[in-house]
């Protein structure tokens, strides 16, 4: 065999030596380091629960809370825009996993041409030409696999990205039920202090009749009646806005909706296990979407590194051609076959730049990734402490409902027996609709701490809809 001449070795060895050069700046991936702890305080033990995978919004014994969330999965134009994301990713996937395959191209033409001069004999040209070419580029380095892994990575974080968006919706549905329910108890618990309201209005009224009260009481109570009147109108206000905000949800026109009633005080509450801090990192869609970006944005940075590798492409390209028109009779065949190995030599730095920009890229992306997992932790264990805090709470507020209430009682019965005085049938009657005012507010926290928790353990586990 013949050894290699100068001109041909001189221009491989070089390939060959960048090729090590570019070689040489591979980098080991790393992952954040976050020390998850074994669990999430002293008062709640580690214990390992399976992962929620029903629909939880039934937990709450609500129909129509069922029901509008079946409605909300239906109309929300957050979840279409979603859906959409994904469709985008599966194109670019798909886009990325064709350029794996070979590339093929035709053509068919033919030509005819006539020149006429003064003095020389009038000449005709014609031709006919059908050639068909294919070239493929060789996957030496791996650079298009890493390519296809990246779109592939990124699909999947967009489905992680709809599962979140999913989770915001029902939870922003399920909150936003509460309030209105809430609000609608309120407005309930204030009407029937204004009938209280009223009706020592007429024991007082009586009373001056009788030459017992004084214009002055009448005058204290007829205040109180109109200050409870004016506390409906925000309340009001607030239970229309709330049942807009809903319609939003929804993909309803705000205008005339109404949700369907329903019993606040017949919501459940439901009881929660938090489970292993570790099961956050397979439960929360928003860390799998974190997870997923980190590892398409690792394919990046290796289809950047790579770029720098020579390229090996292979081609093939056949034709007839006659010199006749649309005719391929007695055609000229012609073939030809080639094998290119290209490499950049001076780009000014280009290539490392776009390296140096995705190895930062991907920096920026663990630190969020570490950033996310630790606020995961707080958000579960700030639930955590909500949810019991807020039992005790609405607890110690029932039993003073129940004094209050009964406070009330005794200084109507003292008052109309003519042994007691108005101010203290006023103070007790102020404590009671502050004191069910409060319950019923703290009832909505208790319910809002649960929503909480179902959102920080990141909800049911649903797959999303396939792509048309």
């Amino acid at each position: 065999m013949k050894p290699f001449s100068y001109p041909l070795a001189k221009p491989l060895v070089l390939a060959v030596a960048l090729a090590l050069t570019a070689c040489a700046t591979t980098e080991s991936a790393r992952g954040p380091i976050v020390d998850m702890p074994a669990s999430y305080g002293p008062a709640v033990p580690a214990v390992e629960t399976p992962q929620p995978t029903t629909a939880w919004w039934q937990s709450f014994g609500s129909q129509p809370l069922e029901r509008l969330i079946e409605e909300a999965q239906a109309g929300s134009p957050d979840l279409r825009i979603a859906i959409e994301r994904m469709r985008q990713a599966d194109i670019a996937l798909q886009q990325a996993g064709i350029s794996r395959l070979p590339s093929v191209s035709g053509s068919v033409g033919s030509t005819a041409g006539r020149t006429e001069a003064p003095g020389v004999a009038t000449t005709s040209r014609e031709s006919s030409s059908v050639g068909l070419s294919v070239s493929y580029e060789v996957d030496l380095w791996g650079r298009i696999a890493a390519g296809v892994r990246a779109g592939e990575a990124s699909f999947e974080a967009s489905q992680y990205d709809w599962k979140t968006a999913r989770l915001a919706l029902l939870t922003g549905v399920a909150n936003n039920y509460f309030l209105w329910l809430n609000t609608a108890e309120r407005l309930r618990i204030a009407r029937e202090n204004l009938a209280i309201a009223e009706r020592v209005l007429g024991i007082v009224e009586a009373r001056q009749r009788n030459g017992v009260a004084t214009a002055l009481e009448v005058s204290q109570q007829r205040t109180t009646v109109l200050s409870q009147r004016t506390a409906l109108l925000p309340l009001e206000l607030q239970q229309r806005q709330t049942a807009s905000a809903l319609a939003l949800l929804l993909g309803r026109v705000p205008q005339g909706y109404a949700p369907e009633a329903g019993e606040f005080a017949q919501l459940r509450v439901p009881a929660l296990a938090a489970g292993l801090p570790s099961s956050l990192l397979t439960r929360r869609p928003d860390l799998a979407s974190a997870e997923a970006q980190l590892a398409a944005s690792d394919a990046n940075v290796e289809v950047a590194r790579k770029a720098l590798l020579p390229s090996l492409s292979l081609s093939a390209s056949g034709s007839l051609g006659t010199s006749a028109l649309l005719s391929l009779v007695d055609p000229t065949r012609s073939v030809s076959i080639g094998l290119s190995l290209a490499q950049s030599i001076f780009d000014g730095g280009r290539q490392r730049l776009q390296i140096r920009t995705t190895e930062s890229q991907r920096v920026v992306l663990i630190e969020n990734y570490g950033k996310a997992i630790r606020t995961a932790l707080k958000e579960v264990d700030d639930g955590l402490g909500s949810v019991e805090r807020s039992q005790r709470q609405e607890a110690l507020q029932r039993e003073v409902v129940a004094q209050a209430r009964r406070s009330l009682e005794l200084a109507e019965l003292r008052y109309r027996e003519g042994s007691g005085d108005l101010l203290s049938v006023l103070d007790a009657q102020r404590t009671l609709f502050a004191a069910l005012d409060a319950l019923s507010t703290q009832s909505l926290s208790r319910l809002t701490a649960a929503l909480d928790m179902y959102k920080a353990l990141g909800g049911d586990w649903v797959a999303p809809p396939p792509l048309s």
